[in-house]
């Protein structure tokens, strides 16, 4: 099973406060029941009792940190690695079979590392593979130039009133991606006030974001300061969006908390549109009242006042304080 993203966690926290069963947590999320229960039992305050998603992440990010490390690759393990590799086992098949026969053995990535090393020193373990020794990229190699963001400006860039949120106007842009990975919804928050846009796209196309993201603007346009996204390929026309509305930044690969309050509100919509949704059952109506909803539940940190009555307030009256 594939570990709980910070967004999931957030909406097993806002499950919980609903009063919302495990069970129906498990649903929502798309994941057994006995997930949750493990979570909130290994991750929740030790103290009060109660969970937290940003203890939570906590938790396990340190537990990531002290986990045991595998198996160092000694002789006998290598020398038992290499005839199953020439016996044209994968590495993921090598590590496969001695852990069924309860024998000693190191990550299927050790291995491939062992193979690399092999093939410098003018080896052949490489052509056991099926690939012959023909490497994948790397995923998320920062020298990797493919598919790079052309004219990307980073975060440390955008002006340090966003991160105050005291002032309207400063927005994070995110998609939330249907089942199949076909359909997208845009996502548009803005961190003040907690206001959302949301509009469905039918692909994460960066044209066709470009253009659908390009529609909600145009309706706030007079109060755009900024908008900050991640790395993903579908805001490829951000430089359009500088040019016509406001400046655009990217946050670090990797780094969600840089755009915490997009991460969470994902983790609201998800309620209304579950993980492995198919897009195709909801319409533009259904979006909208879904946005509207959203816009109109009260919030903790402004004192449980609404977004939208946060917003007008900002907007009409700058000194009135919410953040808890």
């Amino acid at each position: 099973m594939s570990h709980l993203s910070y967004e999931q966690r957030y909406t097993i926290e806002v499950l919980l406060k609903t009063n919302k069963s495990k069970a129906e947590i498990a649903s929502t999320l798309s994941v057994d029941k006995s997930v949750i229960y493990r979570e909130i039992k290994r991750n929740c305050d030790r103290r009060s009792g109660e969970y937290k998603a940003l203890l939570a992440q906590k938790k396990y990010q340190n537990r990531l940190v002290t986990k045991p490390k595998k198996a160092r690759a000694t002789p006998e393990i290598k020398k038992r690695v290499f005839s199953l590799i020439r016996a044209d086992y994968s590495p993921e098949q090598v590590v496969g079979f001695l852990k069924k026969n309860n024998e000693e053995t190191v990550s299927h990535e050790t291995i491939y590392s062992l193979i690399w090393d092999d093939k410098k020193r003018k080896g052949n373990l490489h052509k056991h593979l099926r690939r012959k020794g023909r490497r994948y990229r790397k995923r998320g190699n920062i020298n990797d130039s493919r598919g790079k963001i052309v004219g990307r400006v980073g975060i440390e860039n955008r002006p340090k009133e966003a991160e105050k949120r005291e002032v309207f106007g400063h927005f994070e842009v995110d998609t939330i991606i249907g089942k199949d990975h076909k359909g997208a919804i845009i996502t548009l928050n803005e961190r003040a006030s907690g206001m959302l846009w949301m509009k469905k796209v039918e692909s994460k196309d960066a044209e066709i974001v470009k253009e659908k993201l390009a529609e909600i603007l145009d309706e706030i346009r007079p109060y755009l300061k900024s908008i900050t996204g991640d790395n993903g390929k579908e805001f490829a026309g951000h430089q359009y969006i500088t040019d016509e509305y406001c400046d655009f930044f990217f946050a670090n690969p990797y780094s969600p908390w840089e755009r915490g309050s997009n991460e969470n509100l994902n983790g609201l919509i998800r309620q209304y549109i579950p993980k492995k949704s198919n897009f195709d059952d909801y319409t533009d109506e259904d979006i909208k009242r879904i946005q509207d909803k959203l816009n109109n539940r009260p919030r903790k940190r402004y004192n449980y006042e609404t977004p939208i009555f946060v917003m007008e307030k900002l907007l009409f009256n700058p000194k009135v304080a919410f953040v808890a």
